[in-house]
């Protein structure tokens, strides 16, 4: 039997296969369509490059908020063309197979959580930093439940608007991810040296995010990932530790906090996690 597993992020789409939901046979990835006809119509491309068989189910996860029946996202600020679309709808079209979605930070967290940097502990709190900002808990290996999902990114910090003006909302994404660098700067975040200040404090705005997951989550581990964290410059991992610590100011002891070990592939491996519960 063959299962298929995607992964829809704001920049880029990841799709594979798997015969065993263990490890992935076949991968693929592509720059996301800016349309939702034309996401569908390359994904379903994707697994049929990938298999000559049809899967017998399919998962996989979205940028953005899901509606309350996880079919597709109510709205995103980068992908605006798949809002109120039913990318669950569209792939039974095709195959008609059972398709489990779900937001693309929580499966991340839960492919980490149950096989990369958080396995065997209880509560993993997961943070992606990349083109925008997500997050999940993920707990006993399995998503928290939550009535509309997580969304991390959005928390405000800059309350008086200090740093980003009045003009643009003072969120974490907006301080941190990839495209509130490049809107701050104007110049995309791999184009700035390591050794440039701003690397630091972008560390030091984490740290105060991070400092609101372990009083609002309480988690054994914070894992992070997404190109911001993981890529070539970066923001580095030490400095965030000792910045989340400041930022607690011995209120509660920091948990460790540690970096993605799973990459590009997290979330398709929590998309693995998904099709084995759906046939528990």
């Amino acid at each position: 039997m063959i299962y298929a597993v995607f992964d829809i992020g704001g920049t880029n789409t990841r799709v594979a296969v798997t015969d065993d939901l263990e490890k992935l046979s076949k991968k693929t990835s592509f720059k996301t369509p800016e349309t939702f006809s034309a996401g569908v119509k390359a994904i379903t491309g994707a697994i049929d490059k990938l298999t000559d068989e049809k899967p017998v189910a399919i998962a996989g996860g979205i940028r953005g908020p899901l509606n309350e029946e996880k079919t597709g996202i109510v709205n995103d600020t980068k992908l605006e063309k798949w809002v109120g679309e039913s990318v669950v709808a569209a792939l039974q079209k095709h195959y008609d197979v059972p398709v489990t979605l779900e937001n693309d930070a929580a499966i991340a967290g839960l492919g980490e959580a149950v096989y990369g940097a958080g396995e065997g502990l209880e509560i993993v709190a997961y943070h992606t930093v990349s083109t925008g900002v997500g997050g999940v808990k993920i707990e006993n290996s399995a998503v928290d439940l939550a009535s509309v999902g997580f969304e991390p990114g959005h928390q405000v910090l800059d309350i008086d608007r200090t740093i980003l003006g009045e003009e643009t909302v003072p969120t974490l994404e907006n301080l941190v991810s990839g495209s509130g660098v490049k809107n701050r700067f104007g110049v995309e975040p791999y184009d700035i040296p390591q050794t440039d200040v701003v690397w630091d404090e972008l560390a030091e705005y984490l740290g105060h995010g991070l400092r609101n997951t372990i009083l609002y989550w309480s988690p054994d581990v914070i894992v992070l990932g997404g190109s911001m964290i993981i890529g070539d410059p970066r923001i580095e991992i030490d400095t965030i530790r000792k910045y989340t610590i400041e930022a607690l100011n011995g209120f509660v002891e920091a948990p460790f906090i540690t970096t993605a070990t799973l990459g590009d592939d997290a979330g398709l491996y929590g998309a693995m996690v998904l099709l084995k519960k759906d046939k528990e």
